[in-house]
């Protein structure tokens, strides 16, 4: 699947690489080995319009139905004769140039030298007439076709005759390089190279094409497995018994080999390119970065070569074109400086996205995700599918190019300052240090000529090692989808520092194909061996990673970033790690270390999916208050609002309500297990140890209070309802259904809901200092006021990632209403009854 849209002027990528290389590529390719799927039948055309043997239909084993295997195998010899002609016409077109170059290389105006022109032209002829031969011997078998023809024979000569392939391979980088040095020193080498004419097929409307010396050049390579991809399926609609079967397995063996031992040859040198200089220059790094450009945000891929950073973006190409990179800007790293916090100037400013914003690009991604599957699962089109699929993709994109809010910036010596903007510290920390490790070597500065540009532009296309955008539409579909709901993390120890320092870890997650910092253990003051024992909850949307980053604590307010205003804390040490289903996904603490530049932490993890976060088990006694019915408490207590939320609404407006990420960063599961024990013992120390408690974990408190409810504050009862309600889409119909439906609900539940909205609205005043909207405070808690019943959930849903989408949004939606909504009182809700009975 291709795609070929993107925003911001970017073309977001294709998941298929081009067949050829970009224009100026100097490497090898590599060569696709593994023809698990036949080519589909199509008319594309690329480069000079190579058309594609049709695709058989699964389920003809050989043998089976041997008639049906029969004529499958005409049709794929069919497609197969055709590309075979278009392959020759290329051919052709090669060697058109080298008789009259071979002429006049006997002159006193010579364009090429002879050692030249065999170099470029190394092999075609052997190659052209083996195809000829091979062509002119299948196509009267495919045009007189019966069901006693064989052709193995000639599939099997033509594998053995794959020996002139391996001495063309061998000589391709040498013949590429050879035809760039020509064009740059002749100009009429140069405009034959760039225009060669290839004849179309005998049933075409198009008489010639045009396509550069450079692209004729790939083909013999693109063919070696084209050829074994067609063996394949022969050999799929052959029966055994047929004498072509034995003939047809050797041609497929002898293929096979030779894809292996070419690719042996050509690994190592992926990854170089050579300057005109005659110079190694190795990619060591590659990836997508969001760049401040001009006030705007633009989604770049940048390289970092041995020498020199580059940064690219993709050029729209028109059909047929190969596609390539062009170069923004550049800096060799020998001119290449980190600006300290206090030195930068302050960056251009760039409007933050709306956290909200972001919210709902989150959730129509997971909506369109689930009518994805849908669709698939009742077999539609694919046409709806790929308008789904681009549709998904646009939000990713979108998502991707808004969400990071990290500042990275870099600064030529010599001018101009770059700033990129990254989801995490751990991504900066990466690209800082692979830079800072090859400036460790000797390295000159240097200006790149144009030509040298050109050549290094073009080598990125083949050389990167970041194809795809990283999001999930990108995907395939095997790939695991990822992880939902809660990972349990200990973060227990650290050693291996050299001296005392602050210490602290922070906790990052995947999701929508970035990472988010979840969690922060406290800092520990002047140790080398640090003993946190801390457990956080983190919830998971589809994670496939956790990373762990270890920072010393800063008290320097003198280094301030000049960017986001945050003082700068050193890293110490990063890592990272697979989260494995298998692994994951039992009842146990599963104990790791995970290593950092010499530095060890010691964590235990354990994960409980959606589906199981979802059951409420009521306490089995009643004088507590977590799993007990709001009703009981309130009832015991003779209060309006249970005691608990009070306590812990009022602390944390008293102290944490400027606290960054209130209600989102996580707090230490130990001293919400501690708060817990306290509030059920209903014991005499609660408000002294309240006041000392970290704020997150008091917030914490809170939000396990809601969820351990037996159930839901909006109960299950009503849940269907609200559901409805928010989905009307007449104002005034949504206005009536919503305020009868709080008017259902039992007084202790109504009046706490209505206590917990006045409070999440004074949170939320605070947005500017502590980054928590209304839209942020609905995710939070949303899901927790308003989880379906067990029966509810096992009605209509399939997996963990349908969870997420259908319910998670309308609960966000719900809470959201009712937040954004003017103040409701709970006297004049019951007093105006308007028309309505109280049944629901």
């Amino acid at each position: 699947m291709d795609f070929s849209y993107g925003a911001d002027d970017y073309d977001g990528e294709g998941n298929e690489e081009q067949k050829g290389p970009p224009e100026g590529s100097e490497t090898m390719p590599y060569i696709d080995e593994s023809p698990t799927m036949s080519p589909q039948l199509s008319a594309r055309s690329q480069g000079g319009g190579d058309s594609i043997s049709p695709t058989p239909p699964e389920g003809l084993a050989p043998g089976v139905e041997a008639g049906k295997g029969l004529e499958m195998r005409k049709l794929v010899l069919s497609g197969f004769l055709a590309s075979e002609e278009i392959y020759i016409n290329q051919l052709e077109a090669l060697l058109l140039p080298m008789k009259p170059l071979k002429a006049t290389a006997t002159t006193s105006q010579p364009v090429l030298t002879i050692q030249q022109i065999e170099t470029i032209f190394y092999k075609i002829q052997d190659i052209y007439e083996i195809h000829k031969e091979f062509y002119d011997n299948l196509c009267p078998k495919v045009q007189q076709w019966d069901s006693q023809v064989t052709m193995g024979h000639l599939f099997q000569k033509l594998a053995s005759q794959l020996g002139v392939y391996k001495a063309f391979v061998d000589n391709y980088k040498v013949a590429l390089e050879t035809a760039e040095k020509c064009s740059q020193s002749n100009n009429q080498f140069q405009k034959i190279s760039e225009e060669l004419k290839v004849k179309g097929p005998k049933d075409s409307k198009e008489s010639h094409t045009s396509v550069t010396m450079e692209a004729l050049l790939y083909k013999p390579i693109d063919r070696v497995t084209r050829s074994t991809l067609v063996l394949h399926d022969l050999l799929k609609h052959t029966p055994v018994d047929h004498p072509d079967y034995p003939l047809l397995q050797d041609a497929l063996r002898i293929s096979q080999n030779f894809l292996s031992s070419i690719n042996e040859d050509i690994d190592p040198r992926r990854t170089a390119v050579t300057t005109p200089k005659g110079e190694t220059r190795q990619l060591v790094k590659d990836g997508f970065l969001v760049e401040v450009s001009e006030g705007s945000r633009k989604l770049r891929h940048v390289f970092l070569f041995t020498d020199v950073l580059l940064c690219a973006k993709l050029k729209k190409t028109s059909a047929g074109k190969h596609q390539q990179y062009d170069c923004k800007w550049y800096i060799p790293l020998a001119d290449l400086v980190f600006p300290s916090p206090e030195e930068a100037e302050p960056s251009p400013h760039v409007h933050p996205f709306p956290d909200h914003e972001l919210e709902d690009m989150k959730m129509k991604i997971s909506a369109l995700k689930s009518e994805i599957q849908k669709e698939k699962a009742n077999k539609g089109q694919s046409r709806a599918i790929e308008r789904l699929k681009k549709k998904m993709f646009e939000n990713e994109f979108l998502l991707l190019l808004n969400s990071p809010t990290i500042p990275f910036r870099i600064h030529n010596r010599n001018g101009k300052s770059y700033l990129f903007l990254l989801s995490s510290d751990y991504e900066r920390s990466e690209w800082r240090e692979a830079i800072q490790k090859l400036q460790k070597k000797d390295l000159q500065a240097f200006v790149l000529s144009s030509v040298e540009l050109q050549v290094l532009t073009g080598s990125c296309f083949k050389l990167r090692t970041v194809h795809n955008i990283p999001v999930t539409s990108n995907k395939d579909d095997d790939e695991s989808p990822g992880l939902y709901g809660f990972l349990h993390v200990i973060v227990h120890s650290a050693k291996g520092f050299k001296q005392s320092a602050n210490l602290y870890c922070t906790l990052e997650v995947d999701s929508f194909g970035y990472f988010v910092s979840k969690a922060k253990t406290r800092v520990f003051r002047d140790t080398t061996e640090p003993k946190w024992d801390e457990e956080f909850e983190i919830e998971l949307e589809g994670s496939q990673s956790l990373r762990i980053l270890c920072y010393e604590k800063c008290y320097d307010k003198t280094k301030v970033n000049k960017d986001n205003n945050e003082i700068v804390d050193k890293i110490m040490g990063k890592g990272q790690i697979q989260l494995d289903p298998q692994t994951v996904e039992t009842k146990n603490w599963h104990t790791d270390v995970i290593e950092m530049n010499g530095i060890k932490v010691e964590f235990s993890m354990k994960f409980t999916s959606r589906d199981m976060s979802l059951k409420r088990t009521p306490s089995k006694k009643q004088t507590g208050v977590f799993g007990v019915k709001i009703s009981v408490v309130t009832k015991r207590e003779r209060s309006k609002v249970p005691y608990i939320v009070r306590q812990c609404v009022e602390e944390v407006e008293k102290r944490g309500i400027e606290e960054v990420g209130i209600y989102r960063i996580s707090g230490v599961a130990t001293d919400i297990q501690a708060l817990k024990a306290v509030f059920d013992a209903n014991n005499k120390d609660i408000l002294l140890m309240l006041s000392d408690m970290d704020i997150n974990a008091i917030a914490g408190t809170l939000k396990l209070y809601f969820r351990e409810l037996p159930e839901p504050l909006l109960t299950d009862r009503l849940y269907p309802a609200f559901m409805e309600g928010i989905a009307l889409s007449d104002p005034a119909a949504k206005e009536n259904c919503m305020m009868h439906l709080l008017r259902s609900l039992p007084d202790p539940n109504l009046i706490t809901f209505l206590f917990l909205l006045e409070h999440l609205k004074r949170v939320a005043e605070k947005e500017p200092i502590n980054k928590m909207s209304l839209h942020n405070l609905a995710t939070v808690f949303g899901p927790t006021l308003l989880r379906p019943s067990e029966v509810e959930s096992k009605a209509h849903l399939s997996s963990a990632a349908d969870i997420w989408s259908h319910d998670v949004m309308a609960q966000v939606q719900v809470l959201l209403y009712y937040l954004q909504h003017p103040p409701i009182s709970f006297a004049e809700l019951k007093r105006n009854t308007l028309y309505f009975s109280t049944d629901v």
